[in-house]
């Protein structure tokens, strides 16, 4: 049985999930998420409890157990409090701005850098930090790892875009005489 999968979900009050043959729907005050419904589960919904439930042992059903009720999880979480990623900027001269929706960096290249985030997630800055919010767990990811591989963090002076509490290994240098 699965350790993940046979845990109930609660659904908090303003959320519904309607349950299709192919698609699971999850509504709630911040939005809509759809997750699909893999075929070897099912998925049950009473008194504000969702429970995944396999259909029988093979294999791809194990598989698919945890992950059908860890993608259902993250929807309801998504749509009822939302997900956010901060970003740290250190460097000398480094600088974050917000150019319309675009992030503006500026981070030691000859030129500014512009990110423009996809649809439903949000990018904000304050000083030195970059906030990426949305309801999509994946997709809040997603834009916060893409933020951090423009300029990721090295590893003699750890100059670059970190996750905040991201410890970065520093190396010595040069030993000198």
């Amino acid at each position: 049985m699965s350790r993940i999968g046979k845990l109930p979900i609660q659904i908090p009050s303003g959320v519904t999930i309607t349950v299709d043959s192919d698609v699971i729907t999850v509504a709630g005050s911040k939005g809509t998420l759809t997750v699909p419904h893999l075929s070897d589960v099912t998925v049950k919904v009473d008194d504000g409890v969702a429970t995944v439930t396999r259909k029988d042992d093979e294999r791809t059903a194990k598989a698919q157990h945890g992950l059908q009720r860890a993608l259902l999880a993250n929807a309801v979480e998504g749509v009822s409090e939302g997900y956010e990623k901060k970003l740290e900027v250190n460097g000398v001269g480094f600088r974050v701005g917000m150019s319309g929706n675009a992030l503006e960096l500026h981070v030691g290249f000859s030129h500014p850098v512009k990110y423009t985030p996809p649809e439903g997630v949000q990018v904000s800055n304050q000083k030195m930090e970059i906030t990426v919010s949305g309801i999509d767990k994946q997709q809040v990811g997603q834009v916060a790892a893409e933020i951090r591989a423009l300029k990721k963090p090295e590893p003699y002076k750890g100059k670059g875009i970190k996750y905040v509490g991201e410890h970065i290994l520093r190396k010595a240098g040069k030993a000198g005489k």
